[in-house]
């Protein structure tokens, strides 16, 4: 199973609703950081204020990728609150046998302990 790394851009209000809708995708891995958006310099000039934004950070599995980029799609569409944008870049090679069981979600190679 390839993995991918989801990018998604999101206001700070919606973050903790677009974590979880990532992570019921099987979603091992997430990182959220605070961002800006594009307009933030030509606002701050006029003198309006944006709304901060988070960018959220998530290794999800190929198969799951595209459904979640359409669901996510879908969502974005639901109204201003919910605008953000999302994408995925793949993923070439993964260093060790666990690493990728975590990362892909994979019980079979994780090991237990006797």
């Amino acid at each position: 199973m390839k993995l991918e790394v989801l990018l998604a851009i999101v206001h700070n209000d919606k973050a903790a609703y677009y974590s979880s809708l990532i992570q019921s995708h099987q979603a091992n891995l997430q990182l959220s950081m605070p961002a800006q958006g594009t307009t933030h310099q030509i606002l701050n000039y006029l003198g309006l204020a944006e709304r901060p934004k988070t960018l959220l950070v998530s290794v999800v599995r190929s198969d799951e990728a595209d459904k979640l980029i359409a669901l996510l799609d879908e969502t974005f569409q639901k109204g201003k609150n919910y605008k953000g944008i999302a994408l995925t870049v793949p993923m070439t090679s993964v260093i060790g046998t666990l690493a990728y069981g975590f990362l892909s979600n994979d019980k079979r190679t994780v090991k237990e302990e006797a």
